[in-house]
């Protein structure tokens, strides 16, 4: 599971508030350039990678390999969030690279953003709204930037003509009722049918994919696959059929090479075990067995001596409007070993949490297994994870694995870090902080409380509680994701304010979970509200999730005020009058959540999400974004990638990597295109 869940994250906000970090946080880096530049909603970073000049030259070989084969899996997501993307994204790139016109002209300023931001979202839809983005730009100029583009530089399908493939691609960019939204979460509509996501071929309804899923499940299967996961499911002759993505199979030319680059890191993998989740990670995209992907996500599990780590491969299903089949995504990592100190604390006391939770006992795991956690330095983001990117991870998402054989949890701190180092001095925390004690608190304790709470939520949220016999998981449908990354909130939540806390030494005094309070309520009732156009519902996953419990929270606590809004200077702001009564708030909120996921009560799930997490008060949204706007600031932010640069002797044996940050973004989208693009334009 990511957070922003596969990783689940506490979503770090882009607009971050300025926390500050130890000095020992700084990179070695001289004049480190994290901002770069800012367009539409966006900013783009630079992340330094901490450590890796200490690394062995076996240890940056490995990173190195894997990042390669992260970055070969670019065009998979592309083509996973809409059929036409490579399409749109190719000509875009053909018309940036040729065209010999005027380009500082307004039209020309507005394709480029339009470009950018079609790099930022792995397609034309937002990344974080799935809403269809808008061109800047008419289709009348985008046929005259078509003009001195050879055909043979477009994407053409099956020998079209230029003018009919134009024809084709206009209403795919330019007309809002086409392709108008990604995933679709709206309840009562079949979400397969209005979205345009590409798990699903023409025709499939949400009914037919649930009962084909349905018909296939082996009832009282102990060790159940992940059904669909690596797949897309379509219509041939009026009868459905998977796709699987493997060798041989849809998207085989980016696989192949992916194990191209696995295989190399196998010449230089750290142990024997590493070697067999690198094994068994190959030999699952050659065949797509799901079992093989079961056994390769226990055998990534029981590898806890390994420094380098790694995701690769098709894992959340936050894309499938029904929760089904996984995105494509990698990030490489390396073990941040003086940070990891204080999630070892967390894993070495993961019963205690669990047998003090405030749920049913029945819901709760007798025992603990194999929960692991680290804080980790990312060395390179890939596919669903980039541009923009989690700040922590927890896997795998299989229940029954999670149940049998733990989980493993991390916070990806140097991109936490990077968030906060470019938003120094943003001017964001004095506009929606009530009063300067709040500021003051929020920058002696909020870049800790943060990174704890992202701790707590991968490490022990995800991890814990148990499913009751003959719940699957599954029966919570287009519900699911909020409900585990609610569930997951909670319970950091609820044990931050604990006394625990300070006794293992995890936060220095027992003022300091605070912070994290008047963030979280903060965040879920007004400030993430900026990442939404005026008059709109909320439909990511993560930020129902933050709405459901600070609404909730706020609507429960109303006869203590314990949370209030409060008017200072004609503007709105978030208090948290009674912290105690807050986090017991937060107890049985958790409780209610933990008996919907165990029970799979979709009703229960339905109600809180549909009540809570989905509308937003109009007057207050319209002044958040008013005054959001004079701070001048992005509410996303995604990351570059540093650059590997590889020196070798006269024989060709690696001598050193090194890193260089100077790439810029376009740079960098030009680069990838040209030098990591495998996939034909419709797969």
């Amino acid at each position: 599971m990511k957070t922003l869940s596969v990783l689940s994250i506490v979503t770090l906000l882009a607009m971050m508030s300025c926390k500050t970090p130890t000095p020992k946080e700084e990179p070695k880096t001289d004049n480190f350039q994290y901002l770069i530049e800012q367009f539409a909603d966006l900013k783009i970073m630079r992340y330094p990678v901490q450590g890796f000049d200490e690394l062995s030259l076996q240890e940056k070989e490995l990173v190195y390999y894997l990042s390669q084969a992260a970055v070969e899996g670019r065009d998979i997501i592309f083509d996973q969030n809409y059929k036409y993307n490579l399409a749109v994204r190719r000509t875009l790139e053909a018309i940036y690279e040729i065209y010999n016109g005027d380009r500082s002209t307004e039209e020309f300023k507005a394709f480029e953003i339009y470009l950018k931001r079609v790099w930022f979202s792995n397609g034309i839809h937002h990344h974080y709204s799935a809403d269809k983005i808008a061109p800047g730009f008419t289709a009348d100029y985008f046929k005259t930037l078509l003009t001195d583009v050879d055909a043979s530089k477009l994407p053409l399908e099956n020998g079209e003509a230029k003018e009919a493939f134009i024809s084709k691609l206009i209403p795919v960019i330019f007309d809002p009722a086409v392709a108008a939204k990604r995933v679709n979460q709206a309840d009562g509509q079949d979400l397969i049918a209005t979205s345009s996501e590409n798990y699903y071929g023409e025709g499939v309804t949400q009914k037919e994919a649930e009962a084909f899923y349905e018909a296939i499940k082996v009832p009282g299967d102990s060790e159940p696959v992940s059904y669909g996961l690596n797949s897309r499911l379509v219509k041939e002759n009026g009868k459905l059929v998977e796709k699987v993505w493997k060798v041989g199979g849809t998207y085989s030319p980016a696989i192949e090479k992916i194990i191209f680059w696995l295989e190399k890191a196998l010449t230089v993998a750290e142990n024997e075990q590493q070697k067999t989740v690198i094994n068994y990670l190959i030999d699952y995209y050659k065949t797509g067995d799901l079992k093989t992907f079961d056994r390769y996500n226990i055998a990534w599990l029981a590898d806890q001596d390994s420094r380098i780590d790694f995701v690769n491969g098709f894992i959340e299903t936050y894309g499938d409007p029904i929760g089904l089949k996984a995105s494509w995504e990698s990030v490489v990592n390396f073990k941040n070993i003086e940070a990891t100190k204080r999630t070892e604390i967390i894993s070495a006391n993961a019963q205690w949490f669990e047998d003090h939770s405030p749920v049913d006992p029945k819901f709760k795991k007798e025992k603990v297994k194999g929960v692991s956690a680290k804080v980790i330095t990312a060395a390179m983001l890939a596919g669903d994870c980039y541009p923009a990117t989690p700040i922590g991870i927890n896997l795998p998402n299989a229940d029954w694995i999670r149940k049998e054989h733990g989980s493993k949890s991390v916070t990806i701190e140097n991109i936490t870090f990077a968030y906060n180092k470019a938003a120094e001095g943003n001017g964001f925390l004095e506009e929606f902080c009530y009063s300067e004690e709040e500021i003051a608190n929020e920058r002696k304790y909020g870049f800790l409380a943060d990174n704890l709470h992202t701790d707590m939520h991968e490490c022990l949220g995800h991890g814990s509680g148990q499913l009751l016999p003959g719940v699957s998981g599954d029966e919570l449908k287009a519900y699911s994701a909020v409900n585990e990354e609610a569930r997951a909130d909670l319970f950091a939540l609820y044990y931050m304010g604990d006394k625990k806390m300070v006794e293992l030494g995890l936060l220095p005094d027992e003022e300091a979970y605070k912070a994290a309070y008047i963030d979280y309520i903060r965040n879920g009732l007004m400030t993430q509200l900026t990442r939404i156009v005026l008059g709109n519902d909320i439909e990511q996953s993560h930020m129902r999730d933050r709405q459901l419990i600070a609404r909730w929270c706020y609507e429960k606590g109303k006869p203590d005020n314990v949370i209030e809004f409060k008017t200072k200077d004609g503007k709105t702001f978030v208090v948290v009058n009674d912290y105690t009564k807050l986090r017991k708030l937060f107890g049985e909120l958790l409780t209610e959540v933990q008996r919907i996921k165990s029970e799979g009560d979709f009703e229960g799930a339905k109600f809180l999400v549909e009540k809570y997490a989905i509308k937003i008060d109009y007057d207050l949204h319209a002044e958040v974004l008013e005054r959001f706007k004079k701070l001048n600031l992005a509410p996303y932010g995604g990351f570059v990638n540093p650059v590997y640069k590889v020196e070798t002797n006269a024989t060709g044996e690696i001598t050193n990597i090194t890193l260089d940050y100077t790439e810029g973004y376009t740079e960098q989208m030009m680069r990838y295109a040209k030098e990591h693009s495998w996939l034909p334009a419709y797969n």
